[in-house]
């Protein structure tokens, strides 16, 4: 589903609710949302100022969630209306007059052979997609339950983004002392502002910084998911935010608990200033490994298993190699060897 879908797909439910459809500015921010760009991105291609466009961003969101009930915002966009769009297609099946048996042999047919490897980009969702870090799962829950917080460490492309998914997902089961869990992709928070801002949101507290903050969380126990963490080191935020995170996070019962998604050691990462970060102090690493030989082998297998399709031993051979082990440019290939069986078959 892409951006002009999805902008096509929320006009119709506009309609549908006897809304009026976005307007002119509204599309943009809403194209700009869909496709995770920062408002200095969007700025670029319209005439508005970027404080306009952020006094309208947040209107946005705020129209979506009262006028047609989808809970989206700038941090979180795509998820809920993905979500909504499935349930209206499912809605649809529901409606439809009953298909004979030889329509159903077809659909099966049809799904049979819908390409398996996906998402190409960004971090896997779906529980049934998840695949092979349960060890790294357990050492999170382990330091988690052990008062730790906890940083994952790995390459571009290795699975981060979708281990700390699934951290989320699993919090009820795994946590000994709960915890409410809050995902926050910082590719998509402009500035330490915007990232307070989509904190207390998340949360559900009044929005806020500083002290207020610390009074507002006192009564909170908050797993933070804070994914692409190197953005900390971009212009826009200061090491006295890694200082208020490290002081909300520290002690057996403090209001946050902290699982960072980072491409090198804190220590690494943050050094422009005392040679340290705050935060490497109270985060324990785990780090992301690519797959060996054997899990990128039975990664193919499962993928392949609901299909009509085989891929040789040379072929699997290669798409091994070439991969270097990547979950997403495993994911890729096979996407694009799957693609020239199914263009073969028509």
């Amino acid at each position: 589903m892409n951006s002009e879908e999805a902008l096509k797909f929320i006009n119709q439910l506009f309609v549908d609710h006897k809304k009026l459809v976005l307007n002119e500015l509204e599309e943009k921010l809403f194209v700009g949302f869909w496709e995770e760009k920062i408002y200095d991105e969007i700025i670029t291609e319209n005439n508005y100022s970027i404080q306009y466009l952020r006094e309208k961003g947040p209107e946005l969101c705020r129209r979506i969630r009262k006028e047609l009930g989808i809970d989206v915002k700038k941090t979180n966009f795509k998820n809920p209306i993905k979500y909504r769009y499935q349930q209206h297609l499912e809605q649809k099946v529901l409606e439809q007059p009953e298909r004979s048996q030889v329509d159903e042999n077809v659909a099966r047919h049809e799904n049979a052979n819908i390409n398996p490897f996906i998402p190409l980009h960004g971090r896997v969702e779906n529980p049934e997609e998840f695949f092979n870090r349960e060890k790294e799962l357990r050492q999170v829950f382990e330091h988690l339950n052990s008062y730790s917080s906890v940083v994952l460490i790995g390459e571009e492309g290795v699975g981060k983004s979708s281990l700390l998914w699934a951290i989320k997902r699993e919090a009820e089961i795994h946590l000994q002392l709960m915890r409410q869990p809050v995902f926050l992709d910082l590719n998509v928070v402009d500035d330490e502002d915007e990232f307070y801002s989509e904190l207390c949101h998340e949360v559900g507290i009044p929005e806020c910084k500083g002290n207020k903050l610390n009074r507002a969380l006192r009564d909170k126990r908050v797993l933070l998911l804070l994914d692409n963490v190197g953005k900390m080191t971009e212009q826009g935020f200061t090491r006295q935010m890694r200082d208020k995170l490290r002081g909300l996070a520290e002690g057996s019962q403090a209001p946050l608990k902290l699982v960072l998604a980072a491409s090198e050691s804190l220590k690494d990462l943050f050094n422009d200033s005392y040679n340290t970060s705050p935060l490497a102090g109270i985060c324990q690493e785990v780090y992301i490994e690519p797959w060996d030989e054997a899990t990128g082998r039975d990664f193919i297998s499962r993928r392949l298993a609901k299909t009509s399709v085989s891929f040789t031993e040379e072929e699997i051979i290669k798409l091994v190699e070439e991969s270097g082990g990547h979950p997403r440019r495993l994911m890729q290939l096979c996407y694009e060897n799957y693609a020239r069986y199914r263009e073969g078959m028509k």
